[in-house]
C-alpha cells in the first residue's frame, strides 16, 4: 500500500474507550433512567452508522429502553437494523421510534427523555468533578473520579516514529478538542491543530469525508490511509474517494475497538475496507 499520509481516529485506536466511553453510555442510561444494559448493546447502534459522537448514542439508548418498556416489541438487533434503513444516528433512532409505537406511548416516551441531562450525566462520569470543572465551566453535581482516567494506550511509541519518520500524520475524531488534547498527549501523539479534526472542527462528523479530504489536501497528499475502529470510520474514506476522486483514500479497519474478530473483519471488508489490522501497531508493516 503506497501512501503519502496516515490518518488516525482516536478511540479505540489510540486509546482503549471500553470501560470510559462505553462504560459512560451505560452508566448514564443507569442512573438517568434507572435500565440497566450492556455494553454489548452499544455495538450494533455503532454498526448502524452515525453514531460517531457517544452523546447521541447514549441518548439512542435511551430512546431505545424507554420505547421498549413503552410497547417496542423488537430486540436491539432489529431495532439497530431499522435505525441504518432509516439513516442512522440518533434521528433514525428517533424516526424508528415515532414509526413503531401508537401517538400516547410516543409522547411519553420523548418527555421522558433529557438529552440535555444526558449530556451532564456523561461528562461527569466521563471526566471526573475536577476536569468537569475545569472543561466545562461548571460546577459538577456528581463526585466522580472520572473514565477518563481508565484509557489504557494502544498505540506503542515505537509505531508513533516509524510512522512520523515517513508519512505526515493526522487525526480525525469525534471527540471534543480538549477531550482529544488529553487523549493525544497521555498517548504522546503530537499533532499540529491544522492537522487534528474534532468534533469542534467541522459539523458532519463521520462519515461526513470533508475533514479527511481537508487533511489530504494541507498535506498534499496522493494518497492517504485512514485507520479507525468503526465501519463510519471505513465509510469516510470511501466518501472521501468517491468526493475527490484525483485522490487514492484507503480505509483501513482497526480491531481494537467493539469490532473484534472474523466478524469484525467481514464487517469492515463489506464496508469497504482495504485492510483489516489486529491493531494500530500493524501499520508500519502495512505500508511496507
Amino acid at each position: 500500500m503506497e501512501i503519502d499520509a496516515v490518518v488516525l481516529d482516536v478511540d479505540g485506536v489510540v486509546v482503549d474507550v471500553a470501560d470510559s466511553y462505553r462504560r459512560a453510555v451505560v452508566e448514564t442510561v443507569a442512573r438517568v433512567y434507572d435500565e440497566t444494559v450492556s455494553k454489548e448493546v452499544l455495538q450494533p447502534f455503532k454498526n448502524a452508522g452515525g453514531f460517531n459522537n457517544d452523546w447521541d448514542l447514549t441518548d439512542a439508548v435511551a430512546l431505545y429502553v424507554l420505547a421498549r418498556d413503552a410497547g417496542l416489541d423488537s430486540g436491539v438487533e432489529v431495532f439497530t437494523e431499522r435505525v441504518a434503513r432509516s439513516g442512522g444516528g440518533f434521528s433514525g433512532a428517533r424516526s424508528v421510534v415515532d414509526d413503531t409505537l401508537p401517538a400516547d406511548a410516543r409522547e411519553r416516551v420523548h418527555a421522558t427523555l433529557d438529552r440535555e441531562y444526558n449530556r451532564e450525566v456523561f461528562q461527569q462520569l466521563y471526566l471526573g468533578s475536577e476536569r468537569y470543572r475545569e472543561i466545562e465551566g461548571t460546577e459538577p453535581t456528581l463526585a466522580e473520579p472520572g473514565f477518563i482516567e481508565d484509557e489504557p494506550i494502544l498505540i506503542e511509541p515505537a509505531t508513533i516514529d516509524a510512522l512520523r519518520a515517513r508519512f505526515d500524520v493526522g487525526v480525525v475524531t469525534g471527540r471534543p478538542a480538549a477531550e482529544a488534547d488529553i487523549a493525544l498527549r497521555r498517548a504522546g501523539l503530537s499533532v499540529p491543530d491544522e492537522h487534528c479534526f474534532t468534533m469542534d472542527d467541522w459539523e458532519g462528523g463521520k462519515p461526513d469525508p470533508d475533514a479527511l479530504v481537508t487533511l489530504a489536501e494541507r498535506f498534499g497528499a496522493n494518497a492517504i490511509a485512514f485507520a479507525g475502529d468503526t465501519l463510519d470510520d471505513v465509510r469516510t474514506a470511501v466518501n472521501a474517494e468517491e468526493t475527490d476522486p484525483g485522490r487514492t483514500y484507503h480505509g483501513i479497519g482497526v480491531l481494537t475497538g467493539g469490532l473484534t474478530g472474523e466478524d469484525g473483519r467481514e464487517k469492515f471488508e463489506r464496508a469497504g475496507a482495504d485492510a483489516v489490522v489486529a491493531s494500530v501497531n500493524d501499520l508500519p508493516g502495512l505500508f511496507e
